[in-house]
């Protein structure tokens, strides 16, 4: 029992000199910082390059109807606000994610790849093995599948999946990398439910005005 709970004590008193170790670090060399978190992201997800360019999706809708798809756009670990974009969706009828995430990628990577813009390094996905296929098969359509890396995220946070892989990656619960992307998934929430409200609340204006006779 002693012997347990000093090693308990032990870990936690690790944990939080790594933590503030980490915080030090921010501040006194915050460019060498992100670098050792874009190495650690690079690591824990098995990436070919630094992905200093990361863009992630995230569908909202409310039971089916003004649906939109988010994408937010991180640069060497930070947002990059400015890069944010969101998709009103136009093919798809009714409540269909994997759709509406197909249709989402294809614009965003088929205007890119026509302007000559520069590609993000990793593609990170809100939703689980469903949302992915549909992912890859825009990028499939693009000539970009295996040109940029791309993942999904479960609902379990800590589990990533890859194309093709039915078994999760589990990435450390401690790991920066796991900070980024719960701070992606944060972004691409919020960008998109502020988009899709919007988007709602128009469309009752719209139909209350539409009921007005006369």
């Amino acid at each position: 029992g002693d012997k347990k709970q000093l090693l308990e004590l032990s870990e936690r008193n690790a944990r939080y000199f790594m933590l503030d170790k980490q915080k030090q670090e921010k501040l006194t060399d915050p460019e060498g910082a992100t670098e050792r978190v874009l190495q650690q992201l690079k690591e824990d997800l098995r990436l070919s390059e630094l992905p200093r360019h990361i863009e992630c999706f995230d569908n909202s809708n409310t039971q089916g109807t003004d649906p939109v798809s988010a994408c937010v756009v991180f640069k060497d670990a930070k947002p990059s606000r400015k890069d944010y974009r969101h998709f009103n969706i136009r093919t798809v009828e009714g409540p269909d994610d994997f759709a509406s995430m197909e249709e989402a990628v294809e614009r965003r990577y088929s205007r890119l790849v026509t302007e000559g813009s520069e590609l993000p390094q990793l593609i990170v996905i809100d939703g689980g093995k469903g949302q992915l296929s549909a992912a890859v098969k825009a990028l499939d359509r693009l000539g970009l599948r295996g040109k940029i890396a791309v993942v999904g995220i479960a609902k379990k946070l800590e589990e990533l999946y890859f194309p093709d892989d039915p078994v999760p990656l589990h990435i450390d619960k401690r790991s920066s990398s796991l900070k980024v992307i719960q701070h992606l998934r944060n972004e691409a929430h919020r960008f998109g439910i502020t988009h899709h409200r919007g988007r709602r609340s128009k469309r009752v204006v719209r139909t209350a005005l539409e009921d007005i006779p006369g």
